[in-house]
């Protein structure tokens, strides 16, 4: 969905492709020409968790959106966002209010189960307790 400038009705999509594993193009409502499209081109876009995962690489990191992190057989939270960057990804989780970021790297993650709707993990010894000790 897309807000339309000075208004809050949103653009609606009729169609959409994806074009690799980075990139969708979609085809909305009421945008018939390239002129017309290449005016909303670099703006935000937002995604209903549904239309997320029926558009996107069934291996995209976005996919695990909703997922249980397992540290070590101990459920210890869901996914609310994952943050790609270079060499790793992190997921942010809410443990007691407080935001924890789960680092997912060679060295931590063990398996992800898409069955099931977990990762395993298994996190170096204290760095839970870094944030929800330290963190007011």
């Amino acid at each position: 969905m897309l807000k339309r400038k000075n208004s809050f009705l949103p653009w609606f999509i009729e169609t959409a492709r994806i074009r690799n594993e980075e990139e969708v193009l979609i085809q909305l409502e009421g945008v018939s020409t390239r002129e017309a499209a290449l005016k909303l081109t670099q703006k935000e876009v937002w995604f209903t968790e549904a239309d997320v995962k029926k558009f996107s690489a069934k291996s995209s990191p976005i996919n695990l959106l909703g997922y249980a992190i397992i540290n070590k057989e101990e459920p210890i939270g869901k996914i609310l966002e994952v943050i790609e960057q270079a060499h790793q990804m992190l997921c942010r989780i809410d443990i007691n209010k407080k935001e924890v970021l789960i680092p997912l790297n060679e060295d931590t993650l063990k398996k992800i189960d898409h069955k099931k709707k977990e990762v395993m993990v298994h996190l170096p010894d204290g760095l839970l307790e870094i944030y929800l000790d330290y963190i007011t």
